[in-house]
């Protein structure tokens, strides 16, 4: 299943991911959805980020908690 979105891009990085597409002979979708997929990867891997997340979300439990009472 896939979910369809809008991604408004500066014209030059959207001239410049046309031009890489065509040279991998790919998509821009494609190419989007590798870097997204990479970037992701990548920020899981990065401990700093993670500890962010898990504070975040632990707040979010805490105030969702607190509404539900």
């Amino acid at each position: 299943m896939t979910k369809q979105t809008t991604v408004r891009l500066p014209e030059s990085l959207a001239d410049e991911a046309e031009a890489v597409a065509r040279v991998k002979g790919t998509s821009v979708n494609a190419l989007i959805i590798d870097a997204l997929a990479a970037e992701i990867d990548r920020v899981r891997q990065d401990e700093d980020f993670t500890n962010r997340a898990k504070r975040l979300l632990e707040r979010d439990a805490e105030l969702l908690d607190r509404l539900a009472r």
